[in-house]
């Protein structure tokens, strides 16, 4: 991908393209937390293309249309590189034995918690199975395709996915502390399960980095 403005064309590192993700996780959040202040104000679309800078907005007639419209565009300037890609190659990361990790992990605490219907009013536990799944959906975005001119944004979805399964271990740490909610041998299959999925992310962010190193050092890569 092109680089920032005012930079020569380059290829975007991992580094580069969290930040693009961040910046459109702010921008979500931001607009979320507008729409919810102003859900019930008559003059909501206006404020919140004012607020968002959407200033090409602020003479159109058909708010809801064309806010909405803008929304999808900047949440899918994020699909078009990366959660988009997971659509267009499924079988990439469903048959990836990382991705199929993971993915029976959530599934594990989905029965775990069929089985102890408590454990869907603890906050701990469903921190636990909502990082999980986080995980999942990051690790599919990174896995999905191997155009090797991306390798950047697939490192940023690892490191990404990493990060909620850290949340996900920190969780169930916690959880065994609720020893009424989760056994001992509960606890034990979930921190097999857990690490083995950590583990397999740490190992893939390293052979990217390494392919990255390897093709594209010339250009400068910031270790």
């Amino acid at each position: 991908m092109a680089g920032y403005e005012g930079e020569s064309e380059r290829m975007w590192d991992e580094y580069d393209w969290e930040r693009f993700l961040q910046q459109q996780d702010q921008k979500t959040e931001k607009y979320m937390q507008l729409l919810e202040t102003y859900l019930d104000d008559p003059q909501r679309d206006e404020i919140i293309a004012r607020e968002m800078g959407w200033t090409q907005l602020l003479d159109a007639k058909d708010w809801s249309a064309e806010v909405d419209a803008l929304l999808d565009e900047d949440a899918t300037e994020e699909d078009d590189f990366g959660l988009d890609k997971a659509a267009r190659s499924a079988e990439t990361f469903e048959e990836h034995s990382l991705y199929r990790a993971a993915f029976a992990l959530t599934i594990w605490i989905d029965q775990l918690f069929d089985q102890s219907a408590s454990l869907q009013n603890e906050p701990t536990a469903v921190k636990l199975a909502t990082h999980s799944a986080l995980a999942s959906a990051k690790l599919a975005a990174a896995l999905s395709g191997d155009n090797v001119n991306e390798i950047g944004m697939t490192i940023a979805y690892l490191k990404r996915a990493l990060k909620a399964i850290t949340i996900s271990m920190d969780a169930a740490a916690q959880l065994r502390k609720l020893s009424e909610l989760i056994s001992p041998a509960q606890h034990a299959v979930l921190q097999q399960r857990l690490f083995q999925v950590r583990d397999g992310i740490i190992t893939l962010m390293g052979e990217y980095r390494s392919e990255w190193r390897r093709r594209f050092d010339s250009e400068g890569f910031r270790s």
